[in-house]
C-alpha cells in the first residue's frame, strides 16, 4: 500500500526532474497525447489539446521581451509542467504552514537582563554565576531559533523542503514540534497523495487510464491506457477497435 511517506518522498525526489522538464520540448508520446492527436484527425476536434496550445501560446507571448533588448529570448516552457509545480508547491507550503501553526512550539525566550541598580549582586562570584547562566540560556535560545528542523514562514519555502518537513512530522522525527494528531496526519496524507499524483502525471511515471469525451464511430467509449513511459493505446469498449499512435491495429 502506498503511504503518505512514499507520496512525500516522490515529490521531494522528482522535483529536480520537474525543473528540468519545464524547458524540454513537449513529449509527443506522453500519455494519450499522440492518440488524442490521431483521433482528432478523425473529424473530431480535441478541445483539451486546442485549449492547452492556446494557453501555452498566451504564456509564451507574455514571456517575450522587447526586440530592442540585448540577449537571448526566453526558452519556451512546458506550461502544464509549470502549472503542476506551482499547484504542488502552493498546496504543500500551505499544509506545512497550517501544521506548524498548530503543532510547532514557539522558540525559547532568551534571558532578560537583571536590573542591578535595584537588585545588585552581593558578591562578584554571584555576578559571574548569573552572567554564565545568561550566556548559556542565550545560546540555547539562539540554537532553538535557528534549528533547521523548525518550519519557517519566510526564507526557504519550496515544495521539496515542505515535503521533507511534513515527512518528518508523519514519521514522528524529533524536532520543535509536538506529535501530530490523527486529523493532522490525514490532512497531510490527502495533500501528499494529490501532490504525488500531479507530479507522476506530469512526468508520465505512473500507470494511467482515462476515458475520452470523444466517442468512437460506433458510439462506444474510448479508453486510453498508458503511462510509465509506455506508448499509449486506445481501446473502444463498444466495437473493440484498438488504436496506437501509428493507427488502427485491430478492429
Amino acid at each position: 500500500m502506498t503511504t503518505t511517506s512514499t507520496h512525500l518522498r516522490t515529490v521531494a525526489l522528482h522535483w529536480a526532474d520537474l525543473r528540468e522538464a519545464v524547458g524540454q520540448p513537449a513529449l509527443h508520446n506522453g500519455f494519450g497525447a499522440g492518440l488524442r492527436g490521431y483521433l482528432a484527425r478523425l473529424d473530431q476536434a480535441d478541445a483539451e489539446q486546442i485549449e492547452q496550445e492556446r494557453l501555452q501560446a498566451v504564456h509564451l507571448r507574455s514571456l517575450e521581451r522587447d526586440p530592442i533588448q540585448i540577449g537571448e529570448r526566453p526558452v519556451p516552457v512546458r506550461l502544464h509542467i509549470l502549472d503542476t509545480m506551482r499547484a504542488v508547491e502552493a498546496a504543500l507550503i500551505a499544509c506545512a504552514d497550517d501544521i506548524a501553526h498548530a503543532a510547532q512550539r514557539a522558540p525559547i525566550a532568551g534571558p532578560t537582563a537583571r536590573r542591578t541598580a535595584t537588585h545588585p549582586y552581593l558578591t562578584q562570584r554571584e555576578a559571574d554565576i548569573a552572567a554564565a547562566d545568561r550566556a548559556r540560556r542565550a545560546q540555547l535560545a539562539h540554537a532553538d531559533l535557528v534549528d533547521p528542523r523548525r518550519w519557517r514562514y519566510t526564507g526557504r519555502r519550496t515544495a521539496p523542503h515542505a515535503a521533507l518537513w511534513l515527512l518528518a512530522r508523519v514519521e514522528r522525527q524529533p524536532g520543535p514540534c509536538r506529535r501530530i494528531t490523527e486529523d493532522e496526519e490525514r490532512r497531510i496524507g490527502a495533500v501528499a497523495a494529490g501532490a504525488a499524483d500531479r507530479v507522476e502525471r506530469a512526468l508520465d511515471i505512473a500507470a494511467q487510464q482515462r476515458t475520452l469525451e470523444q466517442r468512437c464511430a460506433c458510439g462506444g467509449a474510448i479508453d486510453i491506457h498508458g503511462g510509465e513511459g509506455r506508448v499509449p493505446v486506445a481501446h473502444c469498449t463498444g466495437c473493440g477497435r484498438i488504436w496506437t499512435e501509428s493507427g488502427v491495429i485491430a478492429a
